[in-house]
């Protein structure tokens, strides 16, 4: 008996979290559509999925714009003809600033980015999954610890990943008719490029400024493997994986 094959697609895949999980779903046996705003990073994303034996496709895309997540649906319903897996990943930082010094325009490309994004392609999914036969699929969203407590000087991103939590409990109760399953991964201090500051020392909120450990990306995408991996009757809701000493429990 052979098994079905299954697609996935991972925005933000041309590097750090994003290119991990990538992998690891190739690794498992996904065909991986991979979405992000720079080509050369996707293509090499591509590549090295292709070199473990699966189809992968590289689908430049700004996630903000609705024009740029339509044509990326297009295109994997083209080339692969149906959806099984979503993981909503791509988001930025914007710069440490205090609240009342935050630009409006850095603003509002967190929450165009961060929270619309995962939006319009949770909405492309599901138009997908919903009209698909067999119906249904999985969509994964990278919330943050920031999505439980804050880091000082980092209102954007704190206010879109609490957002993100919403949109991840939305969605598992619409997507119930269409056995469409929603869950949140919620990451702290995985070691990848956007990261590499916490080495040399963050702020913390009782002002003072320390390195904080970090864990091997790995762990996130085992833990995403683990969730993918259910049956769409079951669903991990809410899971955190974090760097076991960082300072999120007593932040403060």
């Amino acid at each position: 008996m052979t098994t079905q094959q299954k697609y996935a697609l991972i925005t933000g895949a041309g590097s750090g979290i994003g290119k991990s999980i990538a992998l690891a779903l190739a690794g498992a046996g996904y065909a991986v559509a991979l979405a992000g705003r720079r080509k050369e990073p996707l293509e090499e994303t591509a590549q090295a999925a292709r070199a473990l034996g699966v189809q992968a496709l590289a689908v430049p895309t700004d996630v903000s714009d609705p024009v740029a997540v339509d044509h990326l649906f297009e295109q994997i319903r083209q080339h692969f003809g149906r959806l099984d897996l979503l993981f909503n990943n791509a988001g930025i930082f914007a710069r440490s600033a205090s609240l009342e010094d935050l630009e409006y325009e850095q603003w509002k490309s967190a929450v165009d980015i961060n929270l619309t994004g995962a939006f319009l392609c949770t909405q492309g999914a599901f138009r997908l999954m919903k009209a698909q036969q067999p119906q249904g699929g999985r969509i994964i969203n990278n919330g943050s610890i920031s999505a439980h407590a804050p880091r000082p000087n980092a209102v954007s991103y704190t206010a879109t990943k609490h957002a993100i939590t919403g949109l991840t409990k939305a969605t598992s109760l619409d997507g119930r008719k269409y056995d469409i399953a929603c869950g949140q991964i919620d990451i702290g201090n995985a070691a990848s490029d956007m990261t590499e500051v916490m080495n040399r020392g963050v702020l913390q909120a009782d002002g003072s400024t320390r390195p904080e450990p970090l864990m091997d990306v790995g762990h996130v995408a085992s833990a995403v493997l683990y969730m993918a991996s259910l049956p769409l009757d079951a669903n991990v809701q809410f899971m955190t994986v974090m760097a076991t000493k960082m300072p999120f429990i007593g932040r403060g």
